[in-house]
């Protein structure tokens, strides 16, 4: 049996969204609203008598455009915020009925309370989402946070913010009751039985083992259920680089880490420079985090400064401006053997970012090939090896699921079952409208797991699994509301 330490929520935006659909709550199509896509205004309007669930996603779906790869993602979310891609704020189309008889039995399990992994976040920072975009059906944004928000100025939130939030939300909502919190699941195996058994009809249900903390003693339990939501995001285990070195005690993967050590008086002006490896927003995060505590940084990425896959490039200035000002501060030094940063030649503009910031030093181009435990590091570049004498090493180049709690670490559910499950590399391999894997029937999985990353997208899954088991409910003449019992 696995550590009950692994850190695994559930009970984060997915599957609260999903607790919200298994809960009665039906969107049906606002007769008071317009939606700007004709084709899919008049679809809908064939059919408004009936919920969405109860529609073909697949028809609904078809020849709609996002920045999604899931389609009924694409759907939802283009159904909440239409037309948000092109800075248009719309209404959403939907609106909300409940019907307690189509309530589906489940239970929500998390290692803290509903926010999932959102209450460990740095809650200073501001979210890459808009606020409105992080909202969960029904329920909307700056009606919970108006009041409580530190600058009601700014679209976007804080992690502080979206927590509290989400915790008011399964509170508002009635959820309460599907949600079991400070359980930790240590293992999920799929359990055969006779033909006479009840059940799915081929046969099978799920058995899942875990605890649950009460009063610091840990009790386990076990749990059975024809249908398991796999809705445990993407921040369990951090990528490693695979060098020499990296568990030397000076070496970190959290941001928090160096929030910890700046708060904690750890590293200072007079320390030696922080390592941070990495190109995307946790580094960020950490290299503006570092530069404002007068703190010297080496700054080392793989990709070109130019490089127009860099997310800095990806985001508009003026609702980032911090990460154009971290990426600012790299493309106005070079990267040189002195601890201290050099101008390029003829760059005003990085000057002024020199001046502000002057214990900054980017290596574009380069990679990590050792970490030593006299603090010292070693890069490769175009030819070259560099040695620096370091404080303290943050390797912040993303995060993939640990599941440790399925067969094989649940590599035989991915797109290529070769390989780890990863987000971006080899997500799960599911139907694109129910969202059940593809190699394990009633077992269903969504959010970062097949590959939607942002609280945007990933309430799409909960559209189509909760379509899903109505539908197959339905056709089994069972009634709902004595439905069999489902876990996510």
């Amino acid at each position: 049996m696995q550590s009950y330490e692994k850190e695994s929520f559930c009970n984060g935006p997915s599957g609260i969204c999903l607790s919200y659909l298994l809960s009665g709550y039906k969107p049906y199509l606002d007769p008071a609203t317009v939606h700007p896509n004709p084709i899919l205004y008049r679809k809908l309007q064939d059919t408004k008598h009936l919920p969405i669930t109860e529609q073909d996603l697949e028809y609904l779906s078809e020849g709609l455009e996002g920045r999604s790869s899931n389609p009924v993602a694409v759907l939802f979310d283009t159904l909440l915020h239409p037309n948000a891609d092109f800075g248009y704020k719309f209404p959403s189309v939907l609106q909300w009925r409940r019907d307690k008889q189509q309530h589906i039995p489940h239970l929500v399990l998390g290692r803290g309370t509903p926010g999932g992994a959102w209450h460990a976040m740095e809650g200073s920072m501001l979210t890459i989402s808009l606020g409105i975009w992080m909202e969960l059906p029904g329920v909307n944004y700056k009606d919970l946070t108006n009041g409580k928000r530190r600058d009601v100025t700014s679209d976007r939130a804080t992690p502080e913010e979206i927590s509290s939030y989400y915790c008011n939300y399964v509170k508002l909502k009635g959820l309460q009751k599907n949600f079991v919190d400070n359980t930790y699941v240590t293992s999920i195996q799929k359990l055969y039985r006779g033909h006479d058994g009840e059940g799915l009809e081929n046969g099978h249900t799920h058995q899942g083992d875990g605890g649950q903390v009460q009063n610091d003693t840990h009790v386990p339990f076990c749990l059975f259920a024809e249908n398991v939501v796999l809705a445990t995001g993407a921040s369990d285990s951090p990528v490693r680089l695979g060098v020499e070195g990296e568990d030397l005690p000076f070496v970190f993967h959290s941001i928090s880490d160096l929030g910890l050590a700046v708060s904690q008086r750890k590293l200072d002006k007079n320390s030696d420079p922080v390592l941070i490896v990495g190109a995307g927003l946790s580094a960020a995060d950490a290299v503006l985090c570092a530069c404002n505590s007068n703190i010297r940084v080496l700054h080392v990425f793989r990709k070109r400064i130019d490089d127009s896959d860099l997310i800095f490039k990806q985001l508009p200035k003026t609702l980032y401006p911090e990460y154009h000002k971290a990426v600012s501060i790299a493309s106005s030094v070079c990267a040189k053997m002195c601890p201290k940063p050099q101008l390029a030649a003829g760059n005003a503009a990085g000057n002024a970012s020199v001046n502000l910031f002057p214990d900054y030093t980017s290596f574009p181009e380069h990679c990590v090939v050792s970490f030593q435990s006299d603090m010292k590091c070693l890069l490769q570049g175009n030819n070259s090896l560099k040695a620096f004498k370091i404080s303290m090493v943050l390797v912040l180049i993303g995060t993939n699921p640990d599941l440790f709690f399925l067969k094989g670490q649940g590599q035989y559910l991915g797109q290529d079952p070769t390989r780890p499950i990863s987000c971006k590399q080899n997500p799960i391999d599911i139907d694109p409208y129910t969202f059940e894997c593809t190699k394990e029937p009633g077992l269903f999985a969504m959010g970062p797991l097949v590959g939607d990353n942002f609280v945007r997208f990933l309430k799409g899954g909960a559209l189509g699994i909760a379509s899903c088991l109505l539908k197959r409910l339905k056709k089994k003449g069972k009634l709902i509301s004595n439905g069999g019992n489902n876990i996510m």
